[in-house]
């Protein structure tokens, strides 16, 4: 018989969060062929995060959420607002490391969408500068 074990981390993959701005860790960034079609061919640059706390507030109620979104290089334009929020002037012609964004913070808004008649997370890719003046609340702090 299978026998099948979930960390914490596949448990709260499931986890719909209020729509609102996140602190958000960026875990990795990879780059896989998109799903082929009769166009040309593109790549994706899949992100995947984890929630620290609410940007706004600092509220932890969605602390560790893992996050999942991508960018296409079809339609790089949408990665513009994610590497300036690190402060990275994106300029025509000049070259980004999107790897280099694993292990930084920003903060992210996550909002709702209904996908195959359920409800999912979904990055709309809005982007900002982390509010240094917002932390986690110091009663439920989140662990590195």
């Amino acid at each position: 018989m299978p026998i099948i074990q979930f960390s914490d981390r596949d448990v709260l993959r499931g986890e719909v969060v209020k729509p609102s701005w996140y602190r958000m860790r960026i875990d990795s960034v990879g780059e896989a062929p998109a799903k082929p079609s009769d166009k040309a061919p593109s790549t994706n640059y899949p992100i995947e995060g984890t929630i620290l706390f609410n940007g706004d507030n600092g509220d932890t109620e969605f602390a560790n959420t893992p996050i999942d979104w991508n960018f296409n290089s079809k339609a790089m334009g949408f990665a513009v607002g994610f590497l300036q929020s690190f402060g990275v002037e994106v300029k025509a012609g000049v070259r980004f490391d999107l790897k280099s964004a694993e292990g930084r913070e920003l903060d992210v808004y996550v909002e709702n969408d209904t996908y195959q008649g359920r409800i999912v997370n979904r990055v709309n890719h809005k982007y900002r500068p982390i509010k240094s003046e917002v932390t986690a609340m110091p009663s439920q702090s989140v662990p590195a």
